[in-house]
């Protein structure tokens, strides 16, 4: 990479390296942390799978220790990107049939409503187990087969395969174990040995105690004015028995910033990386899949697979491929603030929880990885997120994102 970066800013120190093209995500990010309220983070950007991009800066916490280069954070569901390739890699090897019935594979879980449920309606949150109606046990998040014995024990909310619904956390056990039992392993030891190690990321599901000293805290999003009237949430609000309502605060008392979550197993949102980790997972994937997967599996996990008008969970339009979001235009939607994620057509990755993001975009060799550790509000990107990713394709030459996707 051609310059090198060091500046100080409202949030702190800036540092890192760019490629001059590149220049437009530079200023996006000192933006963020001049007026948009960045307080720490990481963005990069690989490019036919060179790195062009890699900056950080800021603090761990407003008053703390400077975010530096080897600073990482959950990335929420991030992580489900992570799991889904887990799935598409056991896929690819002939381990795991997505068009398969989930009993070949799990038998215990075919009951109960869920029995005629596949393998790929687990991966397009249309499986009818977006949540759980039981109340959880404290720390029931953190204990793998609880959860997975709840989850074989409960009635789907929908006939599986009818529609989709976000499976917002459930997903770390219903796409989780299928890793776990087509491959032998469980998935965040699958992960370690079959994506981290080999490709060389700092990015773990099940983080070991060695890591605590280098993870910034999660600062929680303020309530939002502007999303009071939101149909997520006057759900939350209103309706005890909806997946809204359950998916926020049926949670065991979790306390994402915890050891004990951090230890845990959550294939759906408590990995902990930093945009390195995301831009070096989907790089592979951005060019023809590397040794991860073979073309045709790539292809299959870049196309839709389910879109909907209004999402059973998140009660916004939502798009899918199998494990992963594709671009969502929701700009328009009244009292829908940050309910957007804006890439290209050909784009597929996962937004985490308050706005971080990773993605692959195979139409140009390009992957993406930005974490943060000033949670914004709404389901998807807020403003920090998608002007990096705005920056990025404007960079790439691409004209405008009006149609709803970035387009040349």
């Amino acid at each position: 990479m051609a310059e090198t970066l060091s500046r100080e800013t409202r949030a702190g120190k800036v540092e890192g390296s760019f490629d001059a093209k590149f220049k437009p995500v530079v200023d996006a990010f000192i933006e963020n942390c001049e007026t948009r309220g960045e307080v720490g983070a990481n963005v990069a950007i690989t490019l036919e799978g060179k790195t062009v991009v890699d900056i950080w800066g800021g603090k761990k916490a407003p008053e703390g220790e400077a975010w530096d280069r080897d600073t990482v954070s959950i990335v929420f569901s991030c992580t489900k990107g992570a799991t889904a390739l887990c799935a598409h890699m056991l896929a690819d090897r002939g381990k795991l049939d997505l068009d398969a019935k989930v009993g070949q594979y799990w038998p215990e879980y075919a009951k109960n409503g869920k029995e005629e449920t596949t393998v790929s309606m687990m991966l397009d949150h249309s499986a009818g187990q977006p949540h759980l109606r039981t109340p959880l046990k404290d720390g029931g998040y953190y204990d793998y087969d609880y959860m997975v014995k709840l989850l074989e024990d409960e009635e789907p909310f929908w006939k599986p395969g009818i529609r989709n619904g976000y499976h917002g956390v459930t997903f770390a056990w219903t796409v989780g174990e299928l890793v776990h039992r087509a491959a032998g392993k469980r998935l965040g030891r699958f992960f370690a040995d079959e994506v981290a190690k080999p490709l060389g990321l700092d990015f773990t599901i099940g983080t070991p105690e060695a890591t605590e000293p280098r993870i910034a805290p999660m600062i929680f999003a303020e309530p939002d004015p502007a999303a009071a009237n939101s149909k997520f949430t006057q759900a939350l609000l209103t309706d005890p028995a909806s997946p809204a309502h359950l998916f926020l605060l049926n949670s065991g008392n979790a306390n994402f910033n915890s050891r004990e979550a951090h230890a845990s197993e959550m294939g759906s949102a408590n990995g902990i990386t930093n945009g390195r980790g995301l831009a070096g997972m989907y790089q592979p994937l951005a060019n023809g899949g590397g040794k991860l997967v073979g073309a045709d599996t790539l292809a299959r996990m870049s196309r839709v697979a389910m879109g909907t008008h209004e999402d059973a969970t998140l009660l916004i339009p939502t798009r899918f491929a199998l494990g992963f979001m594709k671009s969502m235009d929701n700009r328009k939607l009244k009292d829908e603030p940050n309910s957007s994620c804006i890439m290209s057509d050909a784009a597929f990755g996962h937004v985490g929880m308050g706005g971080s993001l990773g993605f692959a975009d195979p139409s140009c060799a390009m992957s993406f990885g930005y974490n943060m550790n000033r949670m914004g509000s709404g389901i998807l990107l807020n403003s920090r997120g998608q002007a990096l990713v705005d920056a990025t394709y404007t960079a790439l030459g691409y004209r405008s994102n009006a149609s709803g996707v970035w387009a040349m």
